[in-house]
């Protein structure tokens, strides 16, 4: 199985990819479970804003209505499973995995590892490597989420979103 996520950093002229080969449940230690809805939205949220608290940064609560635009969202790509970005008002971090046994949690783990890739001091991603879903998960001005996970048509895997407000990721702006 392999994931692909994305995030949209405002005002950025090219969109961020990035690829992980390899990434498998023991790996990540997380095991496809049956979601409630309040499960669901718990592994969205917890590991983000345990990356929050590290660094001392407000806890994000969870928007109903920012729910219900990824819903939305998320049900259209469920069609082709693309990694198009919605380009809403939102910040955007966006998943897919092939397979259908990708959780929200390790799809966050997926964002929140490339704290590794970001240089405070000189506010970049090291070389080439991906930094910015991280850095909109630590926004500092960042206050509400919401997200979502669809599984994709024809088996093509699963495609998940988290959308942030207020946005993050401007251009010269320290996330923190």
């Amino acid at each position: 199985m392999n994931p692909y996520y994305f995030c949209v950093p405002l005002l950025l002229l090219s969109i961020i990819s990035s690829t992980t080969n390899g990434l498998t449940q023991q790996q990540t230690g997380y095991v496809m479970q049956k979601y409630t809805k309040n499960n669901l939205i718990q592994q969205f949220l917890a590991p983000q804003n345990a990356a929050r608290s590290a660094l001392r940064l407000k806890s994000l609560v969870w928007d109903k209505k920012l729910e219900n635009y990824a819903k939305w969202y998320a049900n259209q790509r469920r069609y082709d499973c693309e990694l198009r970005h919605s380009n809403g008002p939102y910040g955007e971090n966006i998943f897919w995995g092939s397979g259908n046994d990708w959780s929200p949690a390790q799809a966050v783990s997926a964002w929140v590892g490339e704290r590794s890739s970001y240089n405070y001091w000189y506010n970049s991603c090291n070389g080439e490597q991906e930094c910015g879903h991280y850095t909109q998960i630590v926004w500092r001005e960042t206050r509400r989420i919401g997200c979502a996970k669809v599984t994709c048509y024809n088996g093509l895997g699963v495609f998940m979103t988290c959308n942030y407000d207020p946005p993050g990721n401007y251009i010269g702006e320290r996330p923190y």
